[in-house]
């Protein structure tokens, strides 16, 4: 009799512990519904297939007066990855961690955790996207700080005028206000590369894949005195094929656009040249006193799981995934394109992709999207006029008939962003 009751207690548990749980996931769903959250769908196939899907469940009252802000590249649209890797990117920081200013003495960059470095060496290797002996590695709080920190760096301290800071247009937007701001007697905006043409030393940034029109790019000055910094924040699988690992003397990347964690404000730098490397390091040490060795832990953890999950079979691969995702959002964005007179957006060629072995098309974090119609001389206002915020062509140095647009923000908004483009016909 008393095993009988024992098993009976047990099934009651099991029976009641089912009921709270379908309970639970009712409420989840039934709130996401009320709030107008995306649903997430877990398709099960291949390892290399396996992606999420969404559907938006926003109403049509709160679509007409939604402003949706896509001039920001906010890579929000990795969060449910990362939400479907619960735990496995979580670090716990003691309260008496980490306290100190410095981290690896022995280090050239005294700043930087030795995990985030290993993590980074290990990912570059993993990926295929960059040569990493030989370098010295800056970490930087996120890819703005190392821009300005190399400028100070290759431009000599002593020099008569300004280094000529210059970019081939469409020119990432910020390399102008970052060279100008702060009115340096080191460095200065010169402009567009293609029409540079003054004596002297100068340095030239080289976006490549291109922010904001996703094309490769390379030195357009090329000429004797040239000292130039490769922007490779979007050289990884999802966006464009990796043609083979990149060999610069200064290579600049970015956490938030490799995964998605702008807030962790986390970059690195890959330096040949140490004496380069040294004043890089003394810029970010006079600017904010090295870097956050909690968000470096945070990314030191990230990346580890980035690496692992894309050598194994699981079928969780952030770049299967995340590839997927823009390739699914890129072909809605072409089909409600090609559907109109109004708009255009660039056309780009296949690559073979070592990361992936097959050819994969080149699909940007950003759209680079043109108003066709005569009419509009300004597309930035004219979307604005349909509730849609975006980055107009003047200042990235071209016509304002184009704009950039993010292709990584939440389901929920892209969703809206096509459905307004489509009845714009």
């Amino acid at each position: 009799m008393a095993n009988f009751f024992s098993i009976f207690t047990i099934t009651n548990l099991l029976i009641l512990s089912l009921a709270l749980n379908l309970s639970l996931v009712m409420r989840v769903y039934l709130n996401s519904e009320k709030h107008g959250q995306p649903k997430v769908v877990d398709v099960e196939g291949p390892a290399t297939q396996r992606t999420l899907l969404s559907v938006s469940s926003s109403s049509g009252e709160e679509d007409i007066d939604k402003v949706i802000n896509l001039n920001h590249g906010d890579p929000t649209m990795y969060e449910k990855y990362w939400m479907m890797m619960g735990d496995k990117t979580t670090v716990v920081i003691p309260g008496w961690h980490s306290m100190s200013y410095f981290s690896d003495v022995k280090n050239l960059c005294w700043f930087l955790e030795p995990q985030l470095a290993m993590q980074i060496i290990k990912l570059h290797k993993a990926v295929g996207n960059a040569v990493t002996e030989g370098r010295h590695i800056v970490i930087g709080t996120g890819s703005s700080q190392l821009i300005i920190a190399a400028l100070f760096a290759l431009s000599p301290a002593d020099g008569s005028e300004p280094m000529s800071v210059v970019s081939t247009a469409p020119f990432y937007s910020s390399y102008p206000v970052m060279s100008t701001y702060l009115k340096s007697g080191l460095f200065n905006w010169a402009g567009d590369a293609r029409s540079f043409n003054k004596e002297g030393p100068y340095i030239e940034f080289i976006t490549s894949p291109n922010n904001p029109d996703g094309f490769f790019r390379s030195s357009t000055v090329n000429r004797t005195g040239g000292m130039l910094v490769h922007d490779l924040a979007y050289y990884w699988p999802q966006y464009t094929p990796i043609s083979l690992p990149a060999d610069h003397d200064l290579s600049l990347f970015t956490f938030s656009k490799a995964n998605g964690h702008a807030g962790t404000r986390i970059g690195w730098a890959l330096v040949k040249d140490e004496e380069v490397a040294k004043r890089m390091i003394k810029f970010i040490e006079l600017n904010t006193i090295g870097v956050s060795r909690d968000s470096q832990l945070r990314a030191a953890k990230i990346l580890e799981v980035m690496t692992n999950t894309s050598v194994d079979s699981s079928g969780e691969s952030f770049f299967d995934i995340s590839h997927h995702l823009m390739a699914e959002r890129w072909r809605l964005l072409r089909a409600a394109v090609n559907n109109s007179r109004r708009f255009s957006l660039p056309e780009f060629a296949p690559g073979f992709c070592h990361f992936f072995q097959k050819e994969t098309m080149p699909q940007p974090a950003f759209a680079w999207l043109k108003c066709e119609d005569d009419e509009v001389e300004d597309c930035e206002s004219f979307l604005r006029g349909q509730k849609i915020l975006t980055r107009g062509g003047s200042k990235f140095g071209v016509s304002a008939k184009y704009v950039r647009i993010s292709m990584v923000d939440k389901d929920i908004n892209f969703s809206l962003f096509l459905k307004r483009l489509s009845k714009l016909q």
